[in-house]
């Protein structure tokens, strides 16, 4: 165990395998959650193509089921004597409601109480590792969201159309901004940073239930629009460079890592504080249930 530990999520594809590449390149021992197993193999051996020499872990899991966010964590911790780094990557944009399992909205589920989880369960792994690093993928789409209602957004599981899609994945992604923000102020950052980032506009494969998206994605790519290589940018960028070894709290710009305000219906810390709350009271309600 003499490289450091970076963990990520939404490693199999787009931004997320990027930044495992770059990590890896640095001299970081990979640990992979992803919910495909052929996906994770043919990530494992790009990664040792690149450097043959690099560890690699692979830990399966659904972190759209709480259940198994939980979970991987408690074996993420248990298999590892330090993690030095901790990306909540993965995301879903859902044009149109699903419910999971667990009674869940899934996008809330993937983009929100997933990464809640998994952090939660790493958090103690995290502060005996210090320093250590969290870094969160949030959005500009979070502008999209003109209100947020912790207890009710939490909860909902109504049916949307593809046009309303947009502000809901945005709340999700406004729920990102104030979870990292609450959790820096309970963190002591000489230990553990926190941070988000807007990785930009990035074509990648977060819209895959959109009719055409694959044909989209192609054509974005010949055009070099939306390169997932800067959005990755930013991302290793809060794991990895020193000039962030002392940020936490940030909302961080895609665009040279400008600081960015989380978006106003969340900006206060009364409301993020409340977000918190509802969050540890629900995750323990099902516990419970």
């Amino acid at each position: 165990m003499d490289r450091p530990v970076a963990v990520i999520t939404g490693a199999t594809s787009g931004l997320g395998r990027i930044a495992a590449l770059d990590l890896a390149g640095r001299g970081y021992r990979v640990g992979v959650v992803a919910r495909s197993r052929a996906k994770a193999d043919a990530l494992v051996g790009e990664l040792r193509t690149a450097a043959d020499d690099v560890p690699v872990d692979v830990f399966h899991a659904d972190l759209g089921l709480v259940s198994q966010a939980h979970r991987i964590g408690q074996e993420i911790a248990a298999h590892y004597p330090r993690v030095d780094v901790l990306i909540n990557n993965a995301g879903l944009h859902a044009f149109s409601q699903r419910t999971t399992a667990e009674g869940f909205a899934e996008m809330t589920a993937v983009n929100y109480l997933g990464p809640f989880v998994l952090t939660q369960a790493l958090t103690d792994r995290l502060l005996a590792s210090a320093p250590a690093r969290i870094v969160n993928v949030a959005s500009e789409a979070s502008r999209q969201a003109r209100r947020i209602a912790p207890a009710e957004d939490l909860r909902r599981v109504d049916p949307y159309t593809r046009r309303e899609s947009m502000a809901l994945y945005g709340r999700t992604k406004l729920m990102t901004i104030m979870w990292t923000q609450e959790l820096a102020r309970r963190l002591d950052a000489t230990k553990v940073t926190v941070n988000c980032c807007d990785p930009g506009f990035n074509a990648t494969g977060l819209g895959r239930d959109l009719p055409g998206s694959e044909v989209l994605r192609r054509v974005l790519n010949t055009l070099r629009v939306g390169d997932p290589r800067k959005g990755a940018g930013i991302i290793v960028r809060l794991a990895a460079d020193p000039a962030f070894a002392r940020v936490s709290g940030g909302y961080l710009s895609v665009r040279d890592a400008q600081p960015l305000e989380c978006p106003e219906p969340g900006r206060d810390a009364g409301v993020q504080k409340e977000l918190w709350e509802e969050t540890v009271a629900l995750l323990a309600a099902r516990e419970a249930g």
